[in-house]
């Protein structure tokens, strides 16, 4: 990583918001995590009508996590497809996974679930760092 560029960034997004299709639709983990996240059949389907604007926000927050990554990226002069698996683990360990513990801690929700939005953040983390290597 030498630079921050758009197209990485942009490319990054839309990766991290494909993954999350893919990981929270119901064949995947998708119908466990919407039983305990309180989410109904009924809310999903009223939710479907604005799953653009939804996307489109996704694909901007992931940008907004690239962007970040990016400059950490720089400033820890990563060049290499396993230093950039490791700031993606890294930026996991140090700014997802304990925070999202709460959900354990005061949410009283299961650990599969906590397990399941946790490390498809890591999956994302990863494959946003090993995209902006390039």
């Amino acid at each position: 990583m030498y630079e921050v560029t758009f197209l990485p960034i942009l490319g990054s997004g839309i990766a991290a918001a494909v993954i999350g299709y893919i990981w929270f639709h119901p064949r995947v983990f998708g119908g466990y995590w919407m039983r305990h996240a309180g989410i109904s059949p009924e809310m999903a389907e009223k939710a479907k009508r604005r799953m653009p604007i939804y996307g489109f926000v996704g694909v901007l927050a992931a940008m907004l996590v690239a962007y970040v990554m990016n400059y950490f990226g720089i400033a820890w002069s990563v060049y290499t497809w396993q230093q950039s698996l490791q700031l993606g683990f890294w930026c996991w360990v140090g700014f997802t996974a304990p925070p999202m513990l709460g959900m354990i801690l005061w949410e009283h929700k299961p650990i599969r679930y906590y397990l399941i939005t946790t490390l498809y953040w890591l999956v994302a983390f990863c494959v946003i760092a090993l995209i902006l290597l390039y």
